[in-house]
Formats: C-alpha cells, structure tokens, sequence
C-alpha cells in the first residue's frame, strides 16, 4: 500500500466552493485501490499554506504528495511541470490580506524546480480515460504556485525520497455562469481525474510486478458551458 497525500485549498474570495476541495473529499470517500490516502484541505494563504502542508507530510509520512488547486481559466485538468520561486499576487490578496509582489517563496531557493511527478504520462492516462488533460507550465505566482514550490522545495532539500506535484482543476459547473471560463468539470469526473493521475503517477514510480494485470479504465466527460 502506498501512502499517498492528496491537498487542496479551502474556498476562498466570496466563493463557498473550490473546485479542487469538492473534488478532493470525493477522492478521499473512495481513493484508488492499493493506496493509503490522506486528505488536508490547505488554508488559502501564503506562509500558512506551506506550513500546514508540511505539517500533513510530517504527520502522515507520505511517499507521494499530489497537491491541487482551483484553475478557474482552465478548460481541463492541467498537471503543472514547473513550480519558480516566485509570489507575485497582483490581482488578489490571500484570506489574510497578505499581497506579496515580486517576493520569492523561499529567499535563496533556486529559481524554479521540475515536478517529481511522470507529468506527461499522468496526463495521457487521464486523457485516455475520455478526461480533458493537458499539460501546464506554469501554475502562476499566486498561491498554486506557492504550494507546489513549497512541497518542490521540501522535497528537494528534506525528503529526498518524496515525490510530488501539483494539478489544477477546472470551475465546478455551478461556479462557471457569469465568469470567463470557457468550460467547466463535475466533481466526480474530476475527481475521477484526480484518481487516475494518483495511479498513473504510483505505478510509474512503484512499478507492479511482471504479470501484473492492470485494472480497466473509466470514462468520464467534460461539461461544457452553453453559448
């Protein structure tokens, strides 16, 4: 059994939902087979955030972290290949108030780091699987990228033996009237999206022994807004 770590952020703004926390408690009332999944819902601020996913990795001790977050101009799951150092939050304050403008994450830390995860092949198992997908390179400079250079960071400088990445998640449908999204994902099929990229990503780094039978795949859809 591997133990996986699954992250997403609270609602934030004037928003009750965040798409990336619907779809995480769906994941975690019924994670992917052969995994020990944790579920922490990260606070939507910078500082705090990091903290409390390093808190999550050090109380469950995780062999894998898969971190999520709310990509509201995303059409489809985008799984993020490069985290920089970088906070810039031009456009909004965090929940605190806390706006940093051209600050690095970690002062000292290297400008950008790949992520741990076999990105281009959990994207082709999602997309395989009738899920939009696509690869991202660039999670922004607000707190998506935030995390996923903390978690980035931690592994590079403390857990060696960790892998983890990050993934962005489209409007729930509920949420996309009145916004430029141009499309927008159910829960369930991006929680759905969410297991497969957990699997894809566990048997790319824990290969199953020879004669090992793969499990079918699922499909789900993508509900595109009218008009």
């Amino acid at each position: 059994m591997i133990r996986v770590l699954l992250t997403a952020f609270e609602p934030f703004g004037r928003d009750p939902l965040n798409s990336s926390l619907e779809a995480g408690r769906l994941v975690a009332a019924g994670p992917p087979a052969g995994v020990t999944l944790e579920f922490a819902a990260l606070p939507w601020a910078f500082g705090d955030s990091i903290s409390e996913l390093r808190r999550a990795v050090d109380r469950f001790e995780p062999e894998l972290v898969i971190a999520t977050g709310q990509g509201g101009n995303r059409p489809d799951l985008t799984v993020e290949r490069v985290a920089i150092n970088l906070d810039d939050a031009v456009r909004r304050p965090d929940r605190k108030g806390n706006q940093p403008l051209d600050q690095p994450v970690v002062p000292g830390g290297p400008a950008a780091y790949f992520s741990s995860l076999p990105v281009k092949a959990c994207v082709e198992a999602v997309q395989q699987a009738g899920i939009p997908a696509t690869v991202s390179h660039t999670a922004g400079t607000h707190l998506c990228n935030h995390v996923f250079y903390g978690l980035a960071h931690l592994i590079a400088t403390e857990r060696p033996e960790l892998s983890g990445g990050f993934a962005r998640l489209p409007y729930l449908p509920s949420q996309a009237p009145g916004r430029e999204a141009s499309a927008s994902m159910s829960a369930e099929t991006a929680a759905e999206g969410v297991r497969i990229l957990i699997r894809s990503a566990v048997a790319t780094l824990h290969p199953p022994p020879v004669g090992t039978v793969a499990a079918p795949r699922r499909r789900s859809w993508l509900r595109r807004r009218s008009g």
